[in-house]
């Protein structure tokens, strides 16, 4: 497994000399290798002969509306290219692919079935994305020692795709990170209801299951946000408990201003209206950890210099 102690270096390579194109992806000290392809150009990569081999592959959608999930599909291979042509005729939803090979071609059929399996159960339980496959994927019988190399391979993975822009197989909400650290949940309540628990992430801001929304709004609430509310009711991510409106699954907001307007039905300014548990303010917080950032950057500047 790798270390989050220590940096990595990837390397990207353009391949038709546009950020839009078709990209390589390597990781240093790694035998693993991506590709990603846009739907349109899979049919330019009939020449790479490292795309004929084994691979496991993840083709990615764009979602349909602002409270929809991206889509995506978790396949194996033992041609990749002959399999994303196949996919091209057959799936409409996809507009770009991501395939994983070996450069050392050290993945079999075995190895590729457990990638195949582990990784669709990673992303359902991320619950990031809406998985197009049909059928659960069959994990194979491999090693104790080629399952350690596979669970590997997977953190590998997990690394580059992260860095492609698909946060496919990362939970909105990090479970060891609010265990160490209680106050990085906020909280807001206010008229008509609302009182609600959430946490700032590296995405903007998730609500929490079991927040309870405020059961109506103001007359001069935002329409973009109303829009929003209303999107989620009629989702069914926001629903009716007796006489309350309750999130019934973890929701990311494009900000803690959209988070509280929502939960709150009316104009509001997030950085004041989310308070950790001790009632600070997400704004105070937020400059506590700049100026201690700041202090601690100055402290090592001056041991440097004495």
């Amino acid at each position: 497994m790798y270390s989050t102690k220590y940096g990595k270096t990837i390397k990207l390579f353009l391949m038709d000399a546009d950020p839009d194109g078709r990209m390589v992806c390597e990781l240093s000290n790694w035998n693993g290798k991506a590709y990603r392809i846009p739907r349109g150009k899979v049919k330019d990569c009939s020449d790479r002969q490292d795309l004929k081999g084994t691979s496991v592959y993840l083709l990615f959608g764009r979602a349909e509306s602002s409270t929809s999930k991206a889509k995506v599909y978790i396949g194996e291979a033992e041609n990749a290219y002959s399999r994303l042509v196949q996919h091209v005729s057959e799936k409409e939803f996809w507009n770009e692919s991501v395939v994983f090979i070996s450069k050392d071609e050290n993945l079999n059929k075995a190895h590729i079935k457990y990638l195949e399996s582990r990784l669709y159960e990673i992303a359902t339980s991320a619950g990031r994305y809406d998985i197009e496959n049909g059928n659960t994927p069959t994990r194979s019988s491999i090693s104790e020692s080629d399952q350690a190399e596979m669970e590997e391979f997977i953190e590998y993975i997990k690394i580059l795709i992260n860095t492609m822009g698909f946060k496919v197989f990362e939970p909105l909400i990090k479970v060891e990170s609010n265990t160490k650290n209680p106050d990085e949940v906020f909280f807001v309540k206010g008229a008509r209801g609302a009182d609600s628990r959430g946490k700032r992430t590296s995405d903007g801001f998730v609500v929490f299951s079991g927040s309870k929304v405020a059961v109506d709004t103001v007359p001069s609430f935002p329409k973009g946000f109303n829009a929003l509310r209303d999107e989620l009711i009629e989702n069914e991510i926001i629903v009716k408990e007796g006489e309350d409106l309750v999130l019934v699954s973890d929701y990311l907001f494009s900000s803690p201003s959209a988070a509280a307007a929502v939960i709150m039905g009316r104009s509001a300014n997030g950085l004041i209206e989310w308070k950790n548990s001790k009632g600070k303010e997400l704004k105070a917080v937020e400059e506590t950890e700049i100026s201690k950032a700041n202090t601690s950057m100055q402290s090592i500047a001056n041991v440097s210099v004495d």
